[in-house]
């Protein structure tokens, strides 16, 4: 299955030659086309944009274009394959941005893999860009990038591996408390994998509410001790309040909910077996879980969830990123907040009505057309509830817009 796919997908390519390209909007192909679009005309819209940055949102394509960033070193699950190779992934964000919510991404893959030298050439192309998704960067740097360009930006940043996966996970989570009877006060949560997706999640999940959390990593559950680098302690002081100890078996004892984010077949069925009743499982290595789906359901696990596209439950992040970054656009925000994020998860759950809800349905499928309205006015209205947005817009004006976008 997965080599017939890989042959489709290169046949695919190779046809296409990549899977995007550039368009004009205005005809330039006649001499008023010509004189409008480019010299003389463009020079009295290059002196407005002088005279009021702003205007830049409103004469040129910023208001609508994200830069989807790497460096090639965590590409999938393919490790450091440099920035050539990350191209197709890249590539393939952007027509997902485009498909889903009619933004104009940009794949930019950069030579160099040093943490200043990528926060240097981001911040330099940034004027061009209403937006930055970083994508594909190891871990720890992936942290240090975000956060600097953060600081140093005036336009949203946003590490999808981070907090995408986290959005949709939280969205799931959520959902699948409800299917199975149970409340976020008191669930006890287990994340395995300490890199960017599950630190992201973990904290994610204490922002929301959720006061028992666990994190494992390769050498089990993350405790406030020496010797963790700095951005495990800090996870380990949100996170293991008791400072338990033992490994990722231990966590799972009485757990009712298990988030993994790290390698395959590392629960078994004993493990499984040893959560509360009803557990939810979010086994989200790809392309093999964490625990095979089958085990896991003869261990009696309720709610099931992959990365894969075959399986219910799929978390995946096009869910999360197509409508954050819509909402932040359309109100022109600085940065996408953790109130956003959270916005984002709850609209993005609610798109399941009680009707549709059930153990094998907590998210709705990717392409379903109703997630990104729903995520992008959520987030607009947090953002501009939180003073994060440079405009502020009606709920029906923001609807008005999603509609000429053609999302509605």
């Amino acid at each position: 299955m997965a080599d017939d796919l890989g042959k489709l997908a290169i046949e695919l390519h190779r046809k296409s030659r990549g899977k995007l390209e550039v368009r004009s909007k205005v005809d330039a192909g006649t001499k008023e086309g010509l004189s409008l679009a480019y010299t003389p005309g463009v020079a009295a819209v290059c002196k407005e944009v002088a005279r009021d940055h702003s205007l830049a949102y409103e004469l040129t394509l910023k208001w609508n274009s994200v830069a989807v960033v790497s460096d090639g070193t965590r590409v999938l699950g393919l490790g450091n394959i440099g920035p050539l190779a990350a191209i197709p992934v890249m590539e393939g964000k952007s027509v997902l941005f485009k498909s889903y919510a009619n933004i104009d991404a940009f794949p930019i893959c950069l030579s160099c893999q040093g943490a200043d030298e990528i926060v240097a050439t981001v911040k330099n192309i940034s004027p061009v860009f209403g937006g930055i998704n970083l994508e594909d960067i190891e871990s720890p740097k992936c942290f240090d990038v975000e956060d600097r360009l953060k600081a140093e930006l005036d336009i949203p940043v946003f590490h999808d591996d981070q907090h995408g996966t986290a959005v949709v996970v939280l969205a799931g989570l959520i959902n699948s408390l409800k299917a199975v009877g149970k409340k976020k006060n008191g669930a006890k949560i287990v994340v395995a994998g300490a890199g960017a997706a599950g630190v992201a999640i973990a904290k994610l999940l204490v922002s929301d509410g959720f006061s028992d959390v666990l994190v494992c990593d390769s050498r089990g559950m993350l405790s406030d001790s020496d010797g963790l680098p700095p951005y495990k302690r800090e996870l380990a002081k949100m996170t293991n309040r008791k400072g338990k100890t033992g490994n990722l078996a231990d966590a799972l004892k009485g757990a009712d909910a298990f988030i993994g984010v790290s390698s395959p077949n590392i629960v078994s069925a004993e493990m499984a077996r040893s959560m509360a009743s009803s557990p939810i499982i979010f086994a989200l290595s790809n392309p093999i879980p964490e625990i095979d789906p089958k085990t896991a359901a003869g261990a009696g696990a309720k709610v099931f969830g992959t990365a894969r596209a075959d399986l219910p439950n799929q978390v995946n992040n096009v869910l999360g990123f197509p409508g954050i970054f819509r909402g932040a656009l359309l109100v022109r925000a600085r940065r996408i907040s953790e109130k956003m994020k959270l916005a984002a998860a709850y609209a993005l759950a609610s798109v399941i009505t009680e009707k549709e809800l059930s153990p094998d349905a907590v998210l709705p499928y990717p392409y379903d057309r109703r997630v990104v309205p729903a995520v992008a006015l959520a987030v607009a209205k947090a953002a501009s509830e939180s003073g994060d947005a440079r405009l502020k817009k009606s709920d029906s004006e923001l609807t008005s817009e999603m509609r000429s976008l053609g999302l509605l």
